[in-house]
């Protein structure tokens, strides 16, 4: 049998502080026989000295392209640089190419190319279909804080990296914060409870929405909350829940919405109204001016509270990590990726590797 090397890669994104993997979790797989590389990253939240006293071996930052040998697994999070064209390695980490997300033939592609295979965590289900690993709740959480201070004038940019502790601060409401009805929806999942949980810091009961209440969808009642955070995963097309016309609504109350899942561009979007996430130099945009509708949709939320939303996923990565192979969990995602790939036309037979 193969002795597994994975390779913890460096995140091209600067906003990018999480990891799936921490260094107490690092040692733990090193001690059950698993190679671990870790590259150098400025902006990961755990410095790479704590990897190495770990066991890790250390690599510069970037260098799984040239360094990594064939048969090493590349795990991180959110999206790959644009080089090199052509994916030898297979790949672990949130790919979003399987919903008909700009870019996603173009991603797919580079891995027929080179031979190599993307597992996605998204992907990573049990066998009844249940994700094993999400950053969900934290995703849930932030996207209902930051909709908080923005309702209320209190939300600052650029945002920055903070601890769960210091933001429930924040959060507190205060002598002249004025009341209002928020609304969840995909209320009953892993980010819809962190957005109720958030909500409640800031002293607002949230009405709660998840498939019952959508399946015949309540468009006014929608549009009479002030609030809304969306936490809905859509697999399947349903009608949207706020649309164009929806904005020149005189009657719509609704002035803050953030958007967890941010399926910006997919048809898949139950929120087609922006056509671009927010950043964290500018985490809203204005849609409307009146009445007002202010957006927030930013796309690695957990990423300002690197250290709490890591340890979470870590967590749950760690049992799945040392049984990699072809069968279980990690061949439904190998499975879903040759689906993804025939869908899109790309000839099986162009894969080398995977």
């Amino acid at each position: 049998m193969t002795e597994l090397h994975l390779w913890l890669r460096h995140e091209v994104r600067s906003t990018e502080r999480r990891t799936p993997v921490v260094p107490s979790d690092a040692r733990r797989l090193v001690d059950s026989g698993v190679t671990l590389t870790v590259e150098e990253s400025p902006q990961r939240i755990f410095p790479v000295e704590e990897y190495e006293a770990a066991g890790c071996r250390v690599a510069p930052a970037g260098s799984w392209a040239s360094r990594a040998p064939l048969d090493a697994v590349v795990v991180g999070l959110k999206e790959l640089p644009d080089e090199p064209a052509a994916l030898p390695h297979r790949h672990v980490f949130f790919g979003h190419a399987y919903k008909g997300q700009p870019g996603a033939p173009e991603l797919l592609r580079r891995f027929a190319a080179g031979g190599g295979a993307l597992l996605d965590l998204e992907y990573l289900v049990d066998d009844q279909g249940r994700r094993l690993t999400a950053f969900g709740y934290w995703a849930g959480y932030l996207g209902a804080a930051l909709a908080v201070l923005q309702h209320r004038g209190r939300l600052s940019a650029p945002l920055t990296p903070t601890s769960q502790e210091e933001l429930a601060e924040v959060l507190r409401p205060v002598a002249g914060d004025e009341e209002f009805r928020a609304l969840v929806i995909g209320a009953l999942g892993r980010s819809g409870r962190g957005a109720r949980v958030a909500l409640r810091a800031a002293g607002v009961e949230p009405v709660c929405w998840d498939l019952e209440e959508t399946r015949a969808l309540d468009r006014p009642a929608l549009l009479a909350h002030d609030l809304l955070v969306n936490c809905v995963l859509a697999t399947t097309p349903v009608p949207p829940f706020v649309r164009e016309a929806d904005l020149d609504d005189p009657a719509r109350r609704l002035r803050t919405l953030s958007d967890v899942t941010c399926d910006v561009g997919s048809p898949l979007n139950v929120l087609p109204v922006y056509d671009r996430v927010t950043e964290w130099a500018e985490p809203v945009r204005r849609l409307h001016k009146e009445p007002p509708l202010d957006l927030i949709a930013i796309d690695n939320l957990p990423s300002l509270l690197p250290e709490e939303a890591s340890v979470d996923f870590s967590a749950s990565l760690l049992p799945l990590l040392p049984a990699f192979g072809v069968a279980g969990p990690w061949g439904r995602c190998l499975d879903r990726f040759h689906q993804a790939c025939r869908e899109l036309g790309i000839d099986e037979g162009e894969f080398r590797r995977a």
